[in-house]
């Protein structure tokens, strides 16, 4: 059964003209783009180098994923030589086997080592930001990965597709649609779909899956507290027409294991407000909200919590959006920022302007999918390569991914869309972390 979607109130920002597609990326005037890291780069200090034609899985469990959408970046305590950094988290969603090995023949244990995320040192050298490679928090999760569950130790990390660092110093992992992957693996079901929770900063922490927020597909989460001091994590289900939900921890969230019990909450329109209808939490999230009477939205791609503001970034695919309001509240007002087809994130940097970036899934179009600042175009990524994700260092330098270049249907890892970024015959497309500053 079709859902109907919520209404999205208010006047849209003016977007520019997106650049035209083209087999490399571009960046606007009086910017610079550097590349910070590419599919196969070393993370953790005993990664091989990378050989695309003969990749095993321990190799592909140490470098950086096929596939990457920026999840959080958190910022570590200050060092004694006071020198810039942070550790960034990126998720690696998905490895298209036609694309990722030569022949197009699955192997898949190791992508299952390919997908997972990447926990990656930054620091400012130079004037310029670098990625430390075998940096004291760099990590991998993978299909491999030991956790922590609700019946116990399991192991993976799987389709993880977003995620949000939270104020009382955690790292939230949102696992997305797990199905293809666990009968792609030979997984429990049971065991994934879940918010994850890890500390960033220590790279033996193990991850733990929370099961209070919900088990369903999520396509992003976001973090923030009440002013009462309790968790408050916004979460989206994945799909054409999902629904949105929180979930408010029932003590303090500096509480250990704070994200075990709460109350989960799906968002309704009530009469131009969006409200929030408790769910008893006994078994099905999805079914639970939609007999709460849950209204649906286009395609929520990724959530982010602008704190200064206190609102809720939405990006779906009918465009950029805000929830306004405290974000323990019983309601708050939503409105459309911006019109943006296939909206695939939104952040805000310090002075309140929203980065939003496209994702059309490889469908290539007239023009590149884009990275936009406030309305106008600041990158244009590679043909067939989507936006994926962005945030903001301290010094105003705006990270991005540009994820699965090349990737439209009909391509192979033989005859990719474009080779980009090295544009050497034979090596494959690779989706790279980017670094844009002044």
């Amino acid at each position: 059964m079709m859902r109907r979607r919520t209404l999205l109130l208010a006047s849209p920002l003016l977007l520019a003209q997106a650049p035209a597609v083209r087999q490399d990326d571009s960046v606007a005037p009086g910017w610079r783009r550097d590349i910070l890291a590419r599919w196969g780069d070393r993370v953790t200090f005993d990664a091989p180098p990378w050989d695309p034609r003969a990749v095993d899985a321990e190799g592909a469990g140490a470098q950086f994923g096929w596939d990457g959408r920026i999840a959080a970046l958190v910022p570590p305590p200050p060092a004694a030589d006071a020198a810039p950094r942070a550790v960034l988290a990126v998720v690696h969603p998905t490895v298209e086997a036609r694309l990722a090995f030569p022949g197009g023949a699955d192997r898949a244990e190791v992508a299952g080592m390919m997908q997972g995320a990447s926990l990656l040192n930054l620091e400012r050298q130079g004037g310029r930001w670098i990625v430390v490679e075998g940096g004291f928090q760099s990590r991998r999760l993978t299909a491999q990965t030991l956790c922590r569950g609700p019946a116990g130790a399991l192991r993976g990390v799987i389709a993880p597709r977003g995620g949000s660092a939270t104020p009382w110093g955690s790292l939230l992992l949102a696992e997305g649609d797990t199905g293809a992957w666990t009968r792609r693996l030979g997984l429990d079901p049971a065991a994934h779909g879940f918010l994850v929770e890890l500390d960033p900063l220590d790279p033996q922490s193990i991850p733990v899956k929370r099961a209070a927020p919900g088990r369903f597909p999520k396509a992003d989460c976001a973090a923030t507290t009440t002013r009462d001091g309790r968790a408050a994590v916004f979460m989206a289900e994945m799909g054409e027409a999902g629904f949105l939900f929180r979930f408010l921890s029932a003590g303090p969230a500096r509480e250990p294991d704070a994200l075990d019990a709460g109350t989960l909450a799906v968002a309704r329109n009530a009469g131009g407000r969006l409200a929030w209808a408790a769910l008893p939490g006994a078994g099905d999230p999805l079914a639970e909200a939609r007999a709460a009477g849950g209204t649906p939205f286009a395609g929520i791609a990724a959530l982010s919590w602008d704190a200064p503001r206190n609102r809720l970034l939405l990006a779906t695919a009918e465009g950029v959006a805000e929830l306004r309001g405290e974000a323990g509240a019983e309601a708050g007002v939503l409105a459309l920022l911006a019109r943006l087809p296939n909206a695939a994130c939104a952040v805000a940097d310090a002075r309140g302007r929203v980065l939003a970036g496209t994702d059309a899934q490889g469908r290539v179009g007239p023009t590149a999918e884009t990275l936009f600042l406030d309305g106008q175009a600041l990158y244009g990524a590679p043909r067939a390569a989507g936006i994926g994700g962005a945030a903001v260092l301290p010094d105003g330098t705006v990270l991005t991914i540009a994820r699965r270049p090349g990737a439209e249907p009909g391509a192979s890892f033989e005859r990719p869309a474009t080779r980009w970024p090295e544009f050497t015959p034979g090596v494959p497309p690779r989706t790279a972390l980017l670094s844009l500053g002044r």
